[in-house]
């Protein structure tokens, strides 16, 4: 399983979970387009798209850094564009971008609520369909978008229902575009942790450093992505997948490696249900 010599299109890619996708794909010798926001270095949160292209590099891929607003459709156009005039084409469309806000429908503003609409689902959208008319030509076409599963129990609404209809807009997009273009042989799926990860939104918008020291590091996202984007594109679209679970399919069977603090309880990530089955020996704790 390796992608040596494919062209992702990554968007979110400067930090966490993007820039984690991005190095393992660089490691095989990936083209990774480094499609974020960030230029300049930000006060509190580690990574810009420079630095980022610069660890890919390092890594053994070659990356093309891009500053992207995905909220512009001209934007993510000109990007693609450039993205495969560099490289020749795109194979894979990772939709990695997103916004988070949980607070409760009264609690919420109206620009903050557009803008982690127009991030997360509209985001996705747009890239995803940018990108389409070069994936109909790659070899292997793939789209993987960083969403929970579908699960209508209200619970996962009434607590923080903008973001949620953000989340599960990303979502809806994979399970519509997923058949949209299964003659195409394009793979629509999503991806989401089964706990929480250590990014800046865990530190800075969950639970600061105690909730941190509870997650598993960015690094189990990627190595489930790599193997879910290694596979054929006509035998695996449509899926709501679970990172440990793909891994445990695969042959993992230890995953004390991937958290921040082995050996203690973790924290189950949001859209998580206390019934999905989990690997033997994982010991998750529920938010809600």
């Amino acid at each position: 399983m390796s992608l040596k010599g494919k062209t992702l299109f990554i968007t979110g890619a400067s930090r966490g979970i993007g820039l984690a996708i991005a190095l393992r794909a660089a490691r095989d010798g990936a083209n990774i387009a480094v499609a974020a926001k960030t230029v300049e270095p930000h006060p509190k949160l580690a990574g810009t798209i420079p630095s980022a292209a610069a660890e890919i590099e390092r890594a053994g891929g070659r990356a093309l850094p891009l500053a992207v607003d995905v909220r512009d459709e001209a934007s993510v156009a000109a990007a693609v564009r450039e993205c495969a005039s560099v490289f020749g084409g795109i194979d894979i469309c990772v939709n990695n971008a997103s916004a988070i806000n949980l607070a409760s429908t009264e609690q919420i503003d109206m620009r903050r609520y557009d803008l982690i609409q127009q991030i997360s689902t509209r985001g996705t959208f747009v890239t995803t369909r940018a990108c389409v008319p070069l994936l109909k030509r790659a070899a292997n076409p793939h789209v993987l978008t960083l969403s929970p599963p579908l699960d209508l129990n209200p619970r996962w609404f009434a607590p923080h229902l903008a973001y949620s209809l953000s989340k599960y807009g990303m979502s809806l997009c994979m399970l519509g575009m997923a058949e949209e273009y299964r003659a195409a042989g394009i793979a629509c799926n999503a991806l989401w942790p089964r706990t929480t990860i250590a990014t800046a939104a865990v530190e800075f918008a969950l639970g600061g450093p105690a909730m941190m020291r509870r997650s598993r590091k960015p690094e189990i996202v990627a190595d489930a992505a790599h193997v879910i984007l290694s596979r054929p594109a006509r035998e695996c679209s449509g899926r709501f997948f679970i990172d440990d679970s793909v891994l445990y399919e695969a042959g993992i069977r230890d995953f004390s490696a991937y958290s921040v603090e082995p050996g203690g309880t973790l924290l189950a990530d949001l859209f998580i249900a206390r019934d999905s089955a989990a690997p033997p020996g994982v010991r998750l704790e529920f938010m809600q």
